[in-house]
C-alpha cells in the first residue's frame, strides 16, 4: 500500500508540485523584499511628501483610495518585471536545431 502511494506521488508529479510551491513561496518573499526595500524607496523619493499611498480623491460623498490603488498597480508591474527578469535569467532555452534537408 505504501509503495503504491509512493508510486502515485512520483507518477503524477505531486512531489515536484510540492517543491514548486515551497520554492514559489520563497521567491515571493524575495521579490516582495526587492520591491519594498530597494525599488519603492526610490519611487517615494520622487514624491514631495513620500506618503503618496495615502492620497485620496473625493467626488462628493465618495472617497477613492487613489494612492493605494496606484501603489498596488505599481507593485504589480514591478513584481511582474522582476519575476520576468529572474525567470529569463534562470530558464534559458536552447536555440532550435537547424533544419536538415530531406
Amino acid at each position: 500500500m505504501i509503495d503504491e502511494f509512493r508510486e502515485f506521488l512520483l507518477k503524477h508529479g505531486v512531489i515536484a508540485l510540492a517543491v514548486a510551491v515551497v520554492i514559489g513561496g520563497a521567491v515571493q518573499k524575495l521579490v516582495g523584499a526587492v520591491v519594498a526595500d530597494l525599488i519603492m524607496p526610490i519611487v517615494g523619493a520622487f514624491t514631495p511628501t513620500g506618503n503618496w499611498r495615502t492620497a485620496t480623491l473625493s467626488v462628493g460623498a465618495v472617497k477613492f483610495g487613489l494612492g493605494n490603488f496606484l501603489g498596488a498597480v505599481l507593485d504589480f508591474l514591478i513584481i511582474s518585471f522582476v519575476v520576468f527578469v529572474i525567470v529569463k535569467a534562470l530558464v534559458r532555452q536552447k536555440p532550435p536545431a537547424p533544419l536538415t534537408p530531406a
